[in-house]
């Protein structure tokens, strides 16, 4: 129970570090538009938009320890770039961009653009590579 409660706070540790570091190399880069460590109000609690996208990534932290955590050596590292670049990126392009735009299919489908779906990869795998670092530290294999 309490690597669970671990691998949130990694999930969350990983969003604040690697995810918007990603998110800041990108956008120093000019690969893409974007605020790192963004502070602005979200609705529906107006918490700052990095604590709310770190505290879902505490949510799949705790997903992907579920997947990860009996992975042995390298495979532990790439497993977690891997799922943690796919699974988080399809709920954000799909689900959550669908939602976002009242349901609109049309306007899902021209969000679905190969720079966006890879910067979404980018990002988010560099978030998966944060949460397996962070676990290893804070649980490491017995």
């Amino acid at each position: 129970m309490f690597a669970f409660v671990k691998a949130f706070i990694a999930g969350f540790l990983a969003v604040l570090s690697f995810h918007q570091g990603a998110v800041w190399l990108l956008d120093f880069q000019g690969v893409i538009d974007a605020t790192p460590w963004n502070m602005t109000p979200v609705p529906p609690f107006g918490v700052p938009a990095v604590i709310s996208a770190a505290l879902f990534g505490g949510l799949w932290g705790m997903l992907l320890w579920l997947l990860i955590r009996n992975a042995l050596a390298a495979g532990y590292y790439v497993g977690a770039i891997i799922l943690g670049a796919v699974f988080p990126s399809l709920v954000a392009l799909t689900l959550v961009s669908w939602l976002k735009n009242g349901q609109d299919v049309e306007a899902l489908v021209e969000g679905l653009t190969l720079p966006r779906i890879g910067v979404a990869l980018a990002v988010n795998g560099a978030w998966g590579l944060g949460l397996a670092v962070f676990m290893r530290v804070m649980h490491p294999p017995r």
